[in-house]
């Protein structure tokens, strides 16, 4: 098969009221798509987020001249080829490619990757927990409180972006509204140096329903994150910004983490991002997707998680759950296919086993104008 075209997708929505996180206020949404069809008129879908000008600029003037005529049999070579000029554009690539090869084959994705351990894998509410209104706090409680009441378990909450005294103010709330009987996740988005990470162990040595804390201090201090995975009363996590999988090798091979948290938009390549999840079984670490960018990406992710291995022989079932975005984002939608009860059911049918919404794509189409 040879690809034939490639057709892109930029979707831009402005946020009515910012939210964001310790790097800072988001007041917009992007989401980047392509659509790869082949000469036999197979066709596959791929994502990526990034500054819409660039994207689109690099996919029309020299990622789509170079793809035209190819063949998805050298979808490795083609990724790596494409990685050296932008590695989350790789990615959607990677993605389009293997849906091609799925549904030509008449295979779900996870059939051409040898099958399912697991139908359903569990997820969690990921929040952006800071506002500008005042009274942040009570709001990021509520938040929480509708997640709760729509069947989810456990949720990831911000902290980092305020001074240390107000963000265990507000998690303090957001335990009491919890009463240890859902879990909880912190992440500081590498906000800390050690000895502020450490502010925060009187607190975690009382919680036994935190699950981790996530990239407390910059994810690259491998020496520090070994002493604090000494200290902590709480598993560690990192790694969503890795581009590769050799790059969780230093953490990996030095004890530094208790979970690492790949994300598929930042591996360039589906591939590689399978390699990692595999890498991480190999060294007995624990891996739960990062996946808050871009639905068709978490799709994969859940893919690769419904794929893969327990990490327990205890727990033949088990597997780590897949960060879902609970905040306002339409993009969310572009998989009409939703979580119950903190469970994603993986689709059966051919390729991805889903169709994307076309309805959205056009309504939240970008229309080149520059914003930020």
């Amino acid at each position: 098969m040879k690809i034939q075209t490639v057709e892109t997708f930029p979707l831009f929505y402005q946020l009515p009221k910012p939210y964001g996180d310790a790097n800072g206020m988001k007041a917009y949404r992007t989401c980047y798509l392509i659509r790869i069809t082949t000469d036999s008129g197979a066709s596959g879908w791929g994502e990526c987020v990034d500054w819409l000008p660039t994207l689109h600029k690099g996919f029309q003037e020299r990622i789509i001249p170079y793809l035209i005529g190819q063949s998805v049999a050298d979808r490795r070579k083609l990724v790596r080829t494409i990685k050296k000029w932008h590695a989350r554009a790789a990615a959607s690539v990677s993605m389009a490619l293997i849906e091609i090869i799925a549904s030509h084959s008449r295979l779900n994705v996870c059939d051409l990757w040898g099958g399912k351990f697991r139908e359903k894998v569990p997820v969690y509410a990921s929040f952006q927990s800071y506002s500008e209104d005042s009274s942040w706090q009570k709001q990021s409680v509520k938040a929480i409180e509708k997640a709760a009441a729509e069947g989810f378990s456990t949720f990831k909450v911000k902290i980092g972006g305020k001074s240390i005294a107000e963000d265990q103010q507000h998690i303090l709330s957001v335990q009491n509204f919890l009463l240890g009987k859902m879990n909880l996740v912190l992440d500081a988005n590498q906000s800390y140096d050690a000895a502020a990470a450490l502010q925060w162990q009187s607190l975690l040595q009382k919680w036994p329903n935190v699950l981790w804390f996530e990239e407390p201090i910059p994810v690259k201090q491998v020496t520090e994150y070994r002493t604090l995975r000494q200290r902590l009363a709480v598993p560690l996590a990192g790694g969503e910004n890795m581009e590769s999988t050799a790059d969780f090798i230093p953490l990996l091979s030095g004890h530094a983490l208790d979970f690492i948290t790949p994300d598929p938009l930042h591996i360039a390549g589906i591939d590689e991002y399978r390699e990692t999840a595999s890498l991480a079984r190999t060294f007995g670490i624990r891996m739960t997707p990062h996946a808050y960018d871009g639905a068709l990406t978490r799709l994969y992710a859940l893919f690769v998680q419904a794929s893969l291995e327990p990490w327990s022989k205890m727990e033949e079932d088990a597997i780590e759950p897949v960060e879902w975005d609970v905040m306002e984002n339409p993009f969310t939608r572009l998989i009409p296919i939703q979580p119950s009860n903190g469970e994603f059911a993986i689709p059966c049918g051919n390729g991805i086993g889903t169709e994307i919404d076309m309805d959205l794509l056009a309504f939240y189409s970008w229309d080149g104008s520059s914003y930020g």
